[in-house]
């Protein structure tokens, strides 16, 4: 199943890339379900036993051609951003530091940044704004000292994020700051849609990466993850309950402009297209303040 978000409301999503077709959540179930973001979130399992009954000539009938230009973030409004750091093992090393044992760092974005999977970010002036493609989990149900293995469960689904990152304001001293210089207007993109765990072969071996101007900058698969998807989520779980519609960025791999020799940021008129693996891609421009 995809959900996407259609100017604020949750809508399915089907039919071969390129010509995706969507159909309003609140029009096809009569108004049990959606718009709104929060209440599909907080009633998720009702919502996926619900969708399974639905036939596909029903969403035929009520779709309409899906247009990008409308897509928001599958999760505009969460209560809580998680942002995890040094995930995978050639990053913590391009970044000059040990990969983590115990628990990758753990930070937020905030959710003034969160764009669609199509957008055009101003660059502030003065930065070093840097690209960190990431598979973005989306919760979908509460948690709390949860298993591992009851992980997969309870995860909504996955999206396609950028972290994107001002090098300069994020480590300026004299205490680094990760949250305000990962989170500028724009610099949360995410997307297409979500898609459910269940439409994976292996939800935990994905491919990512991300281009400039068609060339690329990273790649790699999930498969690398320091912390994957089900540890990260009940380690995060020990210490912080997660709610449904809770976003977690969960780590980008090696390839980043600040590990690069020489150093290597984005500048205006580049184009930045970021995909996942049986999720889809994003693109953002960039362009200067006025």
């Amino acid at each position: 199943m995809r959900i996407a978000n259609l100017n604020g409301r949750s809508a399915f999503v089907f039919g071969e890339a390129g010509k995706e077709r969507a159909a309003d959540i609140a029009a096809v179930s009569d108004g049990r379900f959606g718009p709104d973001f929060a209440q599909i979130y907080e009633h998720w399992d009702s919502l996926c036993e619900w969708a399974a009954t639905v036939l596909p000539e029903t969403l035929q009938a009520q779709s309409f051609i899906l247009n990008r230009d409308q897509l928001g973030a599958p999760s505009p409004t969460p209560r809580q951003v998680f942002a995890v750091g040094l995930n995978y093992r050639a990053h913590a090393e391009e970044s000059g530091f040990a990969a983590p044992e115990q628990l990758p760092p753990v930070f937020t974005k905030y959710v003034s940044s969160f764009t669609g999977p199509d957008s055009t970010v101003t660059l502030p002036e003065g930065g070093n704004v840097d690209w960190e493609a990431e598979l973005v989990v989306i919760i979908g149900r509460e948690l709390r000292h949860a298993d591992p293995a009851d992980v997969w469960a309870s995860v909504a689904g996955l999206t396609a994020g950028q972290d994107i990152s001002e090098r300069v304001s994020q480590l300026r001293g004299p205490v680094p700051q990760f949250g305000l210089g990962k989170s500028f207007a724009g610099f949360s993109p995410q997307g297409p849609w979500l898609v459910t765990p269940d439409e994976f072969t292996d939800p935990d071996d994905l491919e990512l990466g991300c281009t400039i101007d068609g060339e690329e900058v990273q790649k790699g698969r999930t498969r690398d993850l320091i912390f994957p998807v089900p540890l990260l989520v009940a380690t995060l779980s020990q210490t912080v309950t997660l709610y449904p519609g809770d976003v977690i960025f969960t780590g980008t791999p090696a390839g980043v402009g600040a590990g690069r020799e020489p150093q290597r940021f984005l500048r205006a008129g580049e184009s930045l297209d970021t995909w996942i693996e049986g999720i889809g891609a994003l693109r953002q421009t960039f362009v200067t303040g006025q």
